[in-house]
């Protein structure tokens, strides 16, 4: 009876702290459950321990993060402390609690690493390899083209409505983490796939006739649908990788900087807050900066 009871308190303070996060801190679906979680893996980690939510301390923190070595990422990690330092300042907010146990907790150093990316002549093997004119091909075509050309995630093309493309500006409003739109050009090849789309799809197979990419019965693509395509057709150009939606968005903004483009500007493509959190979306490779060295530096 008293684990129930624990159980459902604990529920409950989730519950009102998912709401603070929507109505007021205006945190994407994504956020908002991905915050819920990691407040209710905490809160088992605490009963198991015999202590509790309610109860929690900072050694009680530290200790479920701690069990959380070796199984998840740093990155992942460090995700979850910011979730609930969140959480405990909601808390503290709102009287629930005087204390804030995760206040003085820092978060392991981040790994390192190079997000996976395709080469410029990888991505346009993919694009080019979509052949065909039916519903589908032309479909898919469109998704692969749009995600390159705009850098958008995944989540951004799916929820994508078609007065959300203005074909005369060549540009799309997304709306983004956190809920903040912003405008993003699109090439002329994407802006041309995208028509070429719209008109060879069936008008019985639009159920939803706002959303821009459809299934089979006419309702909104899912996330999980877009990267199957993606799957698909990278692995049909014989790849170096199994590329993911994430993959197109990486390689978007480490082909403009290889181009020549600003970091800041590529930063406001992608809608990004951070300049270090576009940092690590490009790469710049040893030849090029070899080169602009040689090409720069007077004693070089």
């Amino acid at each position: 009876m008293a684990g129930a009871r624990k159980r459902e308190q604990t529920e409950h303070v989730v519950e009102a702290f998912g709401a603070y996060l929507r109505d007021e801190a205006n945190a994407s679906p994504h956020t908002i459950k991905a915050y819920e979680a990691d407040v209710r893996q905490l809160a088992a980690f605490l009963d198991g321990t015999g202590s509790g939510l309610a109860r929690a301390d900072v050694h009680g923190v530290r200790a479920y993060l701690a069990s959380l070595a070796g199984t998840q990422r740093k990155s992942s990690i460090s995700r979850k402390l910011a979730a609930l330092k969140h959480f405990f300042r909601y808390c503290a907010r709102t009287g629930a609690r005087r204390d804030d146990p995760a206040a003085q907790l820092v978060g392991p150093k981040r790994e390192r690493y190079l997000p996976p990316h395709l080469s410029v002549d990888e991505m346009f093997r993919v694009l080019d390899g979509v052949g065909g004119l039916s519903p589908t091909a032309c479909r898919d075509r469109a998704i692969l083209e749009l995600l390159y050309s705009s850098g958008l995630r995944v989540s951004e093309l799916t929820a994508l409505e078609w007065r959300d493309v203005d074909r005369r500006a060549e540009v799309v409003r997304v709306l983004g983490k956190g809920r903040k739109q912003r405008i993003v050009p699109v090439g002329a090849t994407a802006l041309a796939a995208l028509e070429d789309y719209r008109r060879r799809w069936p008008a019985n197979a639009r159920r939803d006739s706002a959303a821009v990419f459809l299934n089979a019965r006419g309702t909104r693509l899912t996330v999980r649908s877009v990267a199957r395509v993606v799957a698909r057709h990278t692995a049909a150009a014989g790849t170096r990788m199994h590329a993911s939606p994430h993959a197109f968005r990486h390689s978007f903004a480490t082909h403009l900087l290889n181009g020549g483009a600003d970091l800041r500007a590529i930063q406001e493509l992608l809608g990004h807050a951070s300049l270090s959190t576009t940092q690590r979306y490009t790469h710049v490779d040893f030849d090029r900066l070899a080169a602009v060295y040689d090409k720069a530096f007077p004693r070089a």
